[in-house]
């Protein structure tokens, strides 16, 4: 039996459902340790993430609030690995966690913003436990911009199928922290993580990075760069 029973359920659910796509699927390595960081605009978005690749040793970043939904903490975990993290502090028990999934060849999936974003109001400013991860396990990190999950319940509740975008970037990684001013590094490479992925988003989804200068820099860059 598949490890995780639901997994391929889910992932048909999400095709017939949606009109899914995914762009620059051909992005995602087919084995190793890999940092996954994704916008997120709804509580939707993990089941997503898990339809844009066929790899199946996928683990998700989750809010340990969503524990208390029981029948969202059951779906999630026949789909996947779960790392429960206590966003209001720094969960070191989750980073250890993460860690050993990234060392252990696994693809770890994050939303840098630390919760969703809401309306129009676009990307928040990132966390910095991205930067931190895809350091310490020395693994590439892999940008994912999603489209049109917010919209999903206005779609449905007029009994049509919402359009769904997953555009992928390429790999990228980020070299060693420089100890003699962390927390510098840490600003400097968090807001290079999240302006890869508001590279792939539309205007109105990157909010707090949109006047970014690192991103007006990626966006003038040739395509086959």
């Amino acid at each position: 039996m598949h490890e995780y029973p639901l997994l391929p359920v889910i992932r048909s659910i999400v095709r017939t459902l949606t009109r899914f796509t995914v762009e620059g699927a051909e992005h995602v390595p087919e084995e190793g340790g890999l940092l996954m960081t994704s916008n997120h605009r709804s509580r939707l978005d993990t089941p997503l993430l898990m339809t844009a690749t066929h790899r199946n040793d996928l683990v998700a970043i989750v809010a340990k609030k969503y524990q208390k939904k029981a029948i969202f903490k059951w779906i999630l975990e026949k789909i996947g690995t779960m790392v429960w993290m206590d966003r209001d502090t720094t969960d070191f028990s989750a980073v250890r966690q993460s860690l050993e999934q990234l060392r252990m060849g696994k693809i770890v999936g994050i939303a840098p913003e630390g919760t969703r974003s809401r309306d129009s109001i676009g990307m928040l400013e990132g966390k910095q436990g991205a930067a931190v991860l895809a350091a310490r396990a020395s693994v590439p990190i892999l940008p994912i911009g999603i489209i049109g999950s917010d919209k999903i319940n206005h779609y449905w509740k007029r009994l049509k199928r919402p359009p769904i975008t997953l555009r992928v970037g390429k790999p990228y990684t980020l070299p060693e922290i420089d100890m003699n001013d962390r927390q510098a590094w840490l600003k400097k490479y968090t807001d290079e993580i999240m302006c890869q992925i508001a590279a792939l988003l539309p205007p109105e989804y990157r909010g707090f990075y949109a006047d970014h200068p690192r991103l007006t820099a990626l966006l003038s860059e040739p395509p086959d760069e």
